[in-house]
């Protein structure tokens, strides 16, 4: 399936053995790092649709007063959030939501056992400027000990760090692209050293050198496609793997990371992509030497 029919015994070659397992190994590398992107790009973009218009209003227990005070205190807090201009909509969190919130560091935890403070989640218009500062002076002065926590501050750092490991992502990529393509100019270049004489026959005979050229080209596409489905496979259940450790952490605050359809779709293209370079770039460096060899 992956060999074909040449003028040169290319198949001989024994670097060309090695090849396809080299391919693979780089494109390996090439869909954690695509899938890496992608996955990260998603999350960003989920941050930011979701979080961005969010802020967070803690409401400390008051240990003197117990309920009934924490209860008056929460309802003027949620009188003064619906009197507060650009404020769209406020949700109290359960104080079954906040045990779960806090299982993951505290243990098993009851109501009764700490005292646990209110939670208040604010949703602001999305082009309302609503200044967190200013409603927390307000808040403190009907809620004494009572914090307002902007997402949107901490939430643009995390989106800034996100998209600096995209970065790195795509120079990754760009690397291993580049580390392909050396890879196939060193195995082709050493082929047109191995098969000079036949070559020479070739041009003696007639022959082009478009059509030596699609000779490497055809063989070092085949090579790129096998390499390129291996990797693949081999990436597959290793992205698989790691969706499912990442989908068990007990972090409330990551979102869902699991690779989407697009996503694997884009990865399908790997071999298809690896063939078409490894191509390319064996047809250009034969041109290239078999001009000079003139």
């Amino acid at each position: 399936m992956f060999s074909r029919r040449t003028d040169l015994p290319l198949d001989k070659d024994p670097l060309s053995r090695f090849l396809p397992w080299l391919i693979a190994f780089m494109v390996f590398l090439a869909a954690l790092a695509q899938a890496g992107l992608i996955g990260l790009d998603g999350m960003a973009r989920r941050w930011d649709s979701g979080l961005a218009a969010m802020m967070t209003v803690q409401i400390p227990s008051d240990e003197d007063g117990g309920a009934d005070e924490d209860a008056r205190r929460l309802q003027r807090v949620l009188n003064l959030l619906s009197e507060t201009p650009g404020v769209r909509h406020v949700e109290v969190v359960g104080q079954d939501k906040v045990l779960d919130l806090l299982r993951p560091w505290l243990g098993d935890l009851e109501s009764a056992d700490v005292p646990l403070p209110r939670l208040i989640n604010v949703e602001t218009e999305p082009n309302a400027d609503v200044d967190a500062r200013v409603l927390q002076q307000k808040i403190s002065r009907t809620a004494p000990g009572a914090q307002v926590d902007d997402h949107a501050v901490w939430l643009a750092r995390l989106i800034d760090m996100v998209r600096t490991l995209e970065a790195l992502a795509g120079v990754v990529l760009l690397l291993i692209l580049m580390a392909l393509a050396g890879t196939v100019v060193f195995t082709t270049r050493t082929g047109l050293t191995v098969h000079h004489g036949a070559i020479e026959v070739l041009h003696l005979t007639g022959a082009h050198d478009s059509y030596i050229a699609k000779q490497f080209a055809g063989r070092a596409g085949l090579m790129g496609l096998k390499g390129g489905a291996i990797g693949l496979l081999l990436a597959a259940p290793t992205l698989l793997g790691l969706g499912q450790m990442a989908g068990r952490l007990e972090a409330g605050m990551l979102p869902g990371m699991a690779l989407p359809l697009v996503g694997w779709l884009s990865l399908l293209v790997l071999p298809a992509a690896t063939s078409v370079t490894a191509s390319l770039t064996a047809r250009i460096t034969v041109m290239r030497n078999l001009r000079r060899m003139i």
